[in-house]
């Protein structure tokens, strides 16, 4: 199955779906993150609380983007603390991908970095115009997955030469 998803779908079937169904695992690679709020029956809430609600249920999450991320997202960090110890993250200047990927089956794969207006968390007239895939096609899982662990891992750290603009180096 490969599905083209587009603005408010990616909002709904990545952010509110797939990544809440993660029973071992979720990857997430963004250039640019942001502190996302999501909807809940009562309320919006920070991203960031999904995750720390599947880290509670012993999920594995990696998050791997390309800077720090600002002032609010480090707010809300620090109002989860399983996050602390079970979220990892990875800094790479030239990460650009954004890939979402759950339990080594299914992949968002698209435009949208993990913001607001990026995933289509926003009201219709102020998110992005953005545009993807989600996949459970095992070759496409596994390339994403591949490409992701390498960057996670610092194989391309030697001959990246941008060095000098890592705030904490893979390798």
């Amino acid at each position: 199955m490969v599905q083209f998803v587009k603005n408010k779908e990616i909002y709904e079937q990545v952010v509110m779906d797939m990544v809440p169904s993660a029973k071992e695992f979720v990857w997430i690679a963004t250039a640019d993150i942001k502190d996302m709020h999501v909807g809940t029956r009562a309320s919006f809430r920070p991203f960031l609380g999904v995750l720390s609600d599947l880290v509670q249920e012993g999920v594995a999450i990696r998050l791997l983007h390309a800077k720090e991320p600002g002032p609010n997202f480090r707010k809300d960090f620090d109002q989860y603390p399983a996050l602390l110890t079970g979220l990892e993250r990875n800094i790479c200047p030239r990460v650009h991908l954004k890939t979402v990927v759950v339990d080594g089956r299914t992949v968002f794969l698209g435009s949208a970095n993990l913001t607001g207006a990026g995933m289509g968390a926003k009201s219709k007239d102020r998110r992005n115009f953005e545009s993807g895939i989600v996949s459970e096609e095992q070759e496409i899982v596994s390339g994403v997955m591949e490409q992701f662990d390498e960057i996670w891992m610092g194989a391309m750290c030697d001959t990246c030469q941008r060095r000098q603009y890592c705030a904490d180096p893979i390798a």
